[in-house]
């Protein structure tokens, strides 16, 4: 095969420099390039026409700065290199982790009692006017309160994150990430650029699918916007954080309990991805069948971060622009949880006849039906899974959210959680179906309900095979 596409090249290189100028040559050189399907051959050309230019620039180029430019290849040895590449993207990655988890916990404290001094303002308001209790439960108990908890929980951490993220961004090495990642994803038959728009669903998986745009192949597109989901978002870094922290984190001194838990989210992180490209691998070996396009990735010069740029990019564009969706999703969220949690049929309220229901089925994948059931009602914002629990367990009739994490731990711990509960709700939250915000998006981005219902059911089995296994796993060989 390699001896027969060989010959092609040749007898493709003598035609173009018989028929065609230098430009045309060019192009048609990456076209036959392109339909090779030895990848090597494909690089190999590639690598002598940049060293080739290199050598041109060489003769009739003067740099200035010639220490800047070894000192940014030197770096980008380091940074993209087989060796030490992968290493040091984990440890980038878990000091942007760690930083989050540390810095977030004190503004989100602050940010909660303050909106819901708020809350208790409105109450007494309610009251003054003598609105019927039924409404001033919908409005504040229901609506009010989770758009509270969203707001409180989200917007610290992505205050934290996106400016860490665009600050990455701003100084070049999301591309190296991209570099790192590249042969990866070729492997699993998807693009390189969707190593871009898996970064980007780090802060929001709908603004991860948006990013898609940036890949022109319609069926690569459409794996990467079907895969997004399995990086977490900012809405479900709260569960991951605070579960990681209680379960994890708390087995060592409080001193590297963050540190701890950070290690832990960058890991269960490090397995989405892998995930990621397992579904694209079978999504490309089934219904979206096809070669993967060829992709040239210039790695762009290292530069001084514009605080300027970041603070508006990150604030702006990013933290405003999810926070904002995410509020109007979880204002309806919040009538219909008050609806199902206060509506008995008989002396049971709504939510307690669907967690009864799906109970044997959820105690299989290493759950309960309280804990499902909260994943099912929070579709239209991650951030509320954890309050829909706490609320559950004290048979409440409102979200509510205890005062400390070592008071969380007590109550699932009195509610029949070990580790292997708080595993299995941390990988459900990692790879079960997107957002309501995020189908939404896919369903504006693809134009279809076909790859909407899809985006909802591949996530979803995935979770459930994959916490089935590591259940079943677990209880075979007698860990708990």
């Amino acid at each position: 095969m390699e001896k027969r596409q060989l010959r092609l090249w040749e007898v493709g290189i003598y035609m173009i420099n018989q028929k065609v100028g230098e430009y045309e040559k060019l192009l048609q050189i990456f076209q036959i390039a392109e339909n090779m399907q030895d990848s090597r051959l494909s690089d190999s050309i590639i690598k002598d026409i940049y060293s080739n230019a290199k050598a041109i620039a060489k003769k009739v180029v003067t740099q200035k700065n010639q220490n800047r430019l070894e000192f940014d290849k030197k770096v980008d040895d380091l940074l993209t290199s087989k060796i030490f590449g992968f290493p040091i993207m984990l440890l980038m990655l878990g000091i942007v982790f760690w930083i989050t988890i540390v810095g977030a916990n004190y503004p989100s404290t602050i940010l909660a009692k303050l909106l819901f001094g708020i809350e208790e303002k409105l109450s007494i308001f309610f009251i003054a006017v003598k609105v019927p209790n039924w409404l001033h439960d919908i409005l504040i108990l229901g609506m009010y309160r989770t758009l509270a908890w969203v707001v409180s929980v989200m917007l610290p951490p992505m205050a934290i994150f996106f400016p860490l993220f665009t600050l990455l961004e701003d100084l070049g090495y999301l591309p190296r990430v991209a570099f790192n990642l590249d042969k990866l994803f070729k492997k699993a038959g998807a693009h390189g650029k969707q190593a871009l728009t898996m970064c980007m669903g780090f802060g929001c998986n709908a603004a991860g699918v948006t990013a898609c745009r940036i890949i022109e192949s319609p069926r690569e597109r459409l794996i990467a916007i079907l895969t997004n989901n399995f990086v977490p978002c900012n809405g479900r870094f709260p569960t991951l954080i605070a579960l990681a922290t209680i379960f994890i984190g708390k087995n060592v001194a409080s001193k590297f309990s963050s540190i701890l838990a950070a290690l832990f989210v960058s890991l269960l992180v490090v397995f989405g991805i892998a995930i990621t490209l397992v579904i694209s691998k079978i999504l490309t070996k089934t219904i979206l069948k096809g070669i993967p396009s060829s992709f040239t990735l210039e790695l762009p010069p290292y530069r001084k971060p514009q605080i300027g740029r970041i603070i508006y990019t990150s604030f702006i564009d990013r933290t405003i622009f999810v926070l904002s969706r995410a509020v109007v999703v979880a204002a309806p969220a919040g009538l219909i949880i008050w609806i199902l949690a206060n509506i008995k049929i008989g002396n049971i309220n709504i939510l307690n006849h669907i967690a009864a229901f799906i109970d044997p089925f959820a105690r299989e994948i290493g759950l309960d039906g309280f804990i499902l059931m909260a994943f099912i009602v929070g579709l239209p914002a991650n951030e509320i899974v954890i309050p829909i629990i706490i609320m559950s367990y004290m048979s409440q009739g409102a979200m509510l959210e205890l005062d400390s994490l070592t008071e969380m731990k007590k109550l699932f711990i009195e509610n029949g959680w070990n580790w292997l509960t708080a595993l299995n709700v941390m990988l459900f939250s990692l790879l079960h179906f997107p957002c309501g915000t995020t189908l939404w998006t896919i369903k504006k981005e693809t134009g279809s309900i076909k790859w909407s219902i899809l985006a909802v059911l591949i996530p979803t089995f995935t979770a459930i095979a994959v916490c089935f296994i590591v259940t079943k796993t677990v209880m075979f060989l007698g860990l708990v």
